[in-house]
């Protein structure tokens, strides 16, 4: 049965049960999302400071049969948090459930609420000489149970993993109003289905996160940083090879950048660091980390200098922290420069790592044949496949210039990462921008099960409808 609106009589009942400092009106920034691309229509929102109000507003909710948008940090880029269509629903923030409830350095273990911004939660983790090594551009703003609704990936999945990896146990609210109580520290727990898995990357689909125990790691004594000028993807890929058998697991990014992203930074953000004299076509960030005695940064200049000629021209090894810092300022600031260019089309693919080089080959070829004028910015994680292929228009035009070009440049860059085996949602999800690509590129039974799944958890569909699984009500 389709979900009633938030009309006045929901929105009193509403006011009625719940304390006055628990709702508010949605401000502009909790109804929008950082590309604009989508705007929200939740006449309230509700910031529970306790598991038990969480529990109360989703007992009403379904009771009153409407839908629930979950909200962590407003950083993600695919609408999961916003809900344009539909009947209005409530917006659930979790920014008022950010305490840390416990850094347990012997066990290796965080427990952190769900809207604990994630640079605190590596600030916590650090106090205790520990490192919690999820790391993205957002780290200031996005909040754990986002991250872990998404199920975020970010610079150091090459050694450490998705959000997913990261997670040993949660906490959440679900559809019904129960709770599931599943804050376990193991690493070995094979009591059946394992429900954490389900709900780390369901968007807020099948319940509501309100804490996680999060694995913790030794700090790394040693860390290496350096930005090498590539001879181009093919030469990347060969580097971080000759790497893995100098460094091995050592290594803890690797990020390929082209040179359009100096020039967005040159053309936006003009004070942000430019460290090579000439833009290079093609460069690779990596860091390295380990404990003590590695010698990483030997061990890195021995296969930089083996390197060299063949696969490289030049390479920037940090001195110290802020030149460490200086080359990552870099690589974080490049979505930023992004954003305020305005891409046309934006695009968060994988292939595998081994593909990388022919998927970059071919599709700067079919753009080029689309538009010669299009401006390709393409970085991102090569250690594990994942791109951030972006399409913007030439200087001096707007994406709104070419906003009727948009479906056709999505269209061929998914399907040409379909092809290739790969994926049209590496890292940010589906949300509500990526329901057909998802219905178009998924797997048939991994469809039938994933709605199955949610209609025997969600059976009313209040959680976040319309994310991940497309309304059938929909146009």
């Amino acid at each position: 049965m389709p979900l009633k609106p938030l009309d006045a009589t929901a929105l009193e009942a509403f006011r009625a049960r719940l304390d006055p400092a628990v709702l508010s009106k949605p401000d502009a920034s909790h109804l929008s999302e950082p590309r604009g691309r989508f705007a929200g229509n939740a006449p309230l929102l509700a910031q529970p400071r306790s598991v038990a109000e969480v529990v109360e507003i989703v007992q009403l909710a379904a009771h009153l049969r409407v839908g629930i948008v979950p909200y962590a940090g407003g950083t993600g880029l695919v609408g999961g948090q916003v809900m344009e269509g539909g009947s209005p629903a409530i917006l659930l923030s979790v920014e008022r459930l950010n305490a840390v409830r416990d850094v347990d350095a012997s066990d290796n273990v965080m427990i952190a609420e769900a809207g604990v911004i994630l640079a605190d939660a590596q600030a916590a983790a650090a106090e205790v000489d520990r490192l919690f090594p999820l790391s993205l551009a957002a780290e200031g703003s996005a909040r754990i149970g986002g991250n872990l609704a998404t199920n975020a990936g970010g610079v150091q999945v090459l050694r450490y993993g998705n959000a997913r990896d990261l997670c040993l146990g949660l906490e959440a609210v679900m559809p019904d109003g129960s709770i599931l109580n599943g804050l376990k520290r193991l690493r070995k727990d094979n009591t059946g289905y394992d429900l954490r898995h389900l709900l780390i990357g369901s968007e807020g689909t099948l319940g509501i996160i309100t804490a996680a125990s999060l694995r913790l790691f030794p700090a790394e004594r040693e860390k290496t940083t350096a930005l090498v000028e590539v001879r181009g993807p093919d030469a990347a890929l060969a580097l971080l090879h000759l790497l893995r058998d100098h460094i091995g697991d050592a290594i803890t990014a690797f990020e390929l950048i082209h040179a359009q992203g100096y020039r967005f930074l040159a053309e936006t953000l003009p004070d942000a660091p430019q460290p090579f004299a000439e833009v290079p076509e093609w460069s690779v960030l990596i860091e390295a980390g380990s404990g003590h005695g590695a010698r990483l940064e030997e061990r890195l200049m021995v296969a930089l200098e083996l390197a060299y000629g063949d696969l490289i021209s030049n390479a920037l090894v940090a001195q110290n922290r802020a030149q460490a810092q200086n080359f990552w300022a870099v690589r974080e600031m490049i979505p930023e420069a992004n954003r305020l260019i305005g891409s046309i089309s934006s695009h968060d693919i994988s292939v595998p790592v081994s593909r990388v080089p022919e998927f970059i080959r071919q599709g700067g070829a079919l753009l080029e044949a689309m538009d010669p004028a299009f401006r390709i910015n393409c970085f991102g994680h090569l250690g594990d496949g994942n791109l951030h292929y972006n399409v913007f228009p030439p200087k001096g035009a707007s994406r709104k210039d070419y906003e009727d070009r948009r479906a056709a440049i999505k269209d061929t860059v998914h399907t040409l990462a379909d092809a290739m085996g790969g994926s049209v949602s590496a890292e940010h999800g589906i949300g509500r921008l990526k329901t057909r690509d998802l219905e178009r590129f998924g797997d048939p039974v991994k469809l039938a099960s994933m709605r199955a799944i949610k209609a025997a958890l969600d059976p009313l569909g209040i959680m976040n409808p319309g994310a991940v699984l497309r309304n059938p009500t929909d146009a």
